[in-house]
């Protein structure tokens, strides 16, 4: 097993543009923050983008990490058996929340099984499967240590994958019964919270199912402090495949220079392991939402990330992200048109922008059939 150089991402990640940055947010300073948080947004796109004004989010894509959880035998999750696979295959061939506002939007979907405990089938991409299913983390750790390194390695690939074929801001979340379980286990171990303060209702459990996951938040705590300084052990101790693989995923985006918008309580919890590994990677982020999840709550704040939009949705495979994506256009389109001497407060003056089409928060219908996803897996609306 060839062990990753984890420790070489902090000196290879480097901070977004911050003269970009700068400049946009002295633009919209200049107008008594009249864009509110849309300012806020616009400029960190514009230091992602490296360029101000920031350029229009032409080339978006979702990429959904699919695997099963072992610790659902400890009937934390009010989802059934098989609800992964089902889910996966669902989204992948447009279905679902998810699929619904990816075509809406016209955001290309990759879904990726790294661990379902089944064969999904259909759209699915199955390529980088590690395992099937996850060891429960309450008594035993999810992965062995060489299947955390495969799921993160998977993750680092498919992010260069995405951003080769020409992506500029990347969508994250999961599909997986009981991966909040897990998720609140690293964060708790990684914030410094007790069980309790981190478990919260996940799936919609009932309080004697909450009280039964909080008890596996703690054990698998217990179980994970040791390993807390080596982030790969403690993927495969308290993690799993999606997680290990979002973990790679968020990293290597950052390498590339890419924005990424984070989803829900599994993506966050990813993402605070790959702070610990490299601490400007957070710069490249931003949150869709936040969750009524405490877990996703202490996470955002530890992170310190900005969150995109609060609609108050806890839908998971890749919704909140998704949501967050009309915003973040209107937020480049409007940074670009509104004029150096548009009168403060007033964008009701700015010239022309660019063509229309170039910033349309939904593609045009043509009426056709949707094609056939492309070498990578992606499904387009």
């Amino acid at each position: 097993m060839t062990v990753p150089d984890i420790a070489g991402y902090a000196a290879k990640i480097e901070l977004p543009d911050q003269a970009a940055r700068a400049a946009a947010s002295e633009q919209f300073g200049r107008r008594g923050r009249a864009l509110g948080h849309l300012g806020d947004l616009g400029a960190w796109l514009a230091g992602c983008q490296g360029t101000f004004p920031p350029k229009p989010i032409t080339h978006p894509r979702l990429v959904l990490f699919a695997a099963d959880h072992g610790i659902a035998a400890a009937g934390v999750s009010a989802q059934r058996t098989g609800a992964t696979a089902d889910r996966a295959t669902l989204i992948a061939g447009g279905g679902d929340a998810a699929g619904v506002l990816a075509a809406e939007f016209g955001v290309p979907v990759q879904v990726v099984d790294v661990g379902i405990d089944g064969e999904p089938g259909g759209h699915v991409v199955a390529d980088y499967k590690v395992r099937r299913g996850s060891g429960r983390i309450d008594r035993e750790d999810a992965l062995t240590e060489a299947e955390a390194v495969a799921a993160f390695e998977a993750g680092a690939h498919l992010a260069n994958a995405a951003v080769d074929s020409g992506a500029d801001l990347l969508l994250t979340g999961t599909i997986g019964v009981a991966s909040t379980t897990a998720a609140a286990a690293l964060t708790g171990v990684l914030t410094g919270s007790d069980a309790a303060t981190v478990t919260g209702r996940g799936s919609g459990i009932d309080d004697r199912a909450w009280m039964r996951k909080c008890a596996a938040v703690r054990d698998a705590m217990w179980r994970a402090r040791p390993v807390v300084g080596d982030r790969l052990r403690l993927l495969a101790a308290a993690g799993g495949a999606d997680i290990a693989a979002l973990t790679g995923f968020l990293l290597q985006a950052a390498v590339r220079r890419t924005p990424v918008v984070l989803d829900d309580v599994t993506v966050s919890a990813s993402a605070l392991v790959a702070q610990r590994i490299a601490y400007r990677a957070p710069e490249w982020w931003i949150a869709g939402q936040s969750t009524a999840e405490p877990a996703h709550q202490r996470a955002l704040e530890r992170l310190a990330l900005t969150t995109a939009t609060d609609l108050g949705t806890n839908l998971g495979g890749g919704v909140g992200a998704l949501l967050s994506l009309p915003t973040l256009r209107a937020a480049a389109a409007l940074l670009a048109v509104i004029s150096e001497d548009a009168p403060s407060g007033d964008a009701s003056t700015a010239g022309p922008g660019p063509a229309l089409g170039s910033v349309s928060l939904t593609p045009a219908a043509d009426g056709g059939s949707p094609p056939e996803p492309d070498a990578n897996g992606y499904q387009e609306p």
